[in-house]
């Protein structure tokens, strides 16, 4: 149990390191480094929580992608900055790259078997976060537009 929290907290390190450094490859402004990084802390851990509460690994991943990209929106009209700035840097840390880096690898060995299962994973999980962050972004496009439309 111990051995397992440290795992968790040093993937969440990880994750927040990475997001960091993705921010400084993107030339995030410094102002703005903190909230961006806070995203891929944000999309981690909720990624943790969601399979620990018994949720396989898709649907971790798409609900994961839109929590990060609500608190991508959130963060983008505080800091008047670009959501996409927040959605890229926070869904970092889960892109599934080992799944592509596995299928890859089972390609140069010639395992056409492995490399198919490998890929077929990759590529779900990225739909999931795609769909993630595309109901997330429309959801909030139509309640702004609604709000609009109403405030008049």
């Amino acid at each position: 149990m111990k051995q397992e929290l440290i795992t968790k907290i040093i993937q969440l390190i990880a994750a927040t390191v990475g997001s960091a450094g993705f921010g400084m490859v993107f030339n995030i402004p410094k102002e703005k480094m903190i909230p961006a990084v806070i995203g891929g802390f944000v999309s981690w851990l909720s990624y943790l929580i969601f399979i620990w509460a018994g949720c396989n690994e898709y649907l971790s991943g798409f609900l994961a992608a839109a929590l990060t990209t609500a608190y991508a929106e959130i963060a983008a009209r505080l800091t008047r900055a670009p959501a996409i700035m927040y959605i890229v840097v926070g869904t970092v840390p889960l892109i599934p790259g080992a799944g592509l880096y596995r299928s890859m690898f089972a390609m140069l060995r010639m395992d056409m078997a492995a490399a198919r299962q490998q890929g077929i994973y990759a590529l779900l999980f990225a739909s999931a976060m795609a769909a993630g962050i595309v109901l997330t972004t429309l959801v909030d496009r139509l309640y702004r537009q609604h709000r609009k439309i109403f405030a008049k």
